[in-house]
């Protein structure tokens, strides 16, 4: 499975915007894409998928993690783009205009043979589980549940083996210790301390940044 930030508080390709928010893109194995979060403005959003050479209609589905501003802020505009999405909402979050197909999300549930949510946790936030072919990678928007629960919440799926997205003030480094994968993106207040900790495993985000997963 291949990922792309596109919308992150800090730029890795030369030429892309940095802003306070989070998205990413998943080329998954069946060969069908997603788009994870759409950041804080959708003018950002689609000039940075532009300048990255991806097309809003080359995307068949959206997963939202959370109904802050920094998560959907750019859904409106995608959505003007790409009405068509199926559109994975947490169901705490408000229904977004322009959305044809809104699967509301609330306990964990399998959502295509590759994807699963962890379900709405507390704090009212979902994450996304994906069977990369070799181990499961979590990707989340904030960590706001924390990341002991939300790892749990995936561990009924298969074996952990990646975590991509925003940690927020997570500290318990021991986590992450049996994992082949890291990297700590918008929130994350410590990024220093784990890519001291696991500098074999880390991998730095950025808008622009691709990585094997």
């Amino acid at each position: 499975m291949k990922l792309t930030i596109i919308y992150d508080n800090e730029a890795w390709a030369p030429g892309l915007q940095a802003d306070w928010g989070f998205a990413c893109l998943l080329d998954l194995n069946d060969g069908s894409r997603l788009l994870f979060d759409t950041g804080a403005k959708g003018t950002i959003l689609l000039e940075n998928m532009e300048k990255i050479g991806l097309g809003p209609r080359t995307i068949s589905s959206v997963f939202i993690s959370h109904a802050h501003w920094d998560h959907i802020g750019g859904l409106p505009a995608f959505l003007e783009r790409n009405p068509e999405v199926v559109v994975y909402l947490p169901d705490s979050c408000p229904p977004p205009i322009g959305a044809r197909q809104v699967l509301r999300i609330q306990a964990p549930r399998q959502l295509t043979p590759q994807l699963w949510s962890t379900g709405e946790l507390p704090n009212e936030e979902q994450s996304l589980v994906v069977d990369t072919g070799h181990g499961l990678a979590v990707v989340c928007g904030c960590a706001h549940p924390g990341v002991e629960a939300i790892l749990q919440a995936a561990a009924p799926f298969g074996r952990v083996t990646a975590l991509v997205g925003g940690l927020h003030g997570f500290r318990d480094f021991d986590l992450l210790q049996d994992l082949s994968l890291v990297c700590p993106c918008h929130c994350t207040q410590y990024i220093v301390d784990i890519k001291e900790r696991y500098p074999k495993t880390y991998v730095p985000g950025g808008a622009g940044r691709i990585m094997e997963v």
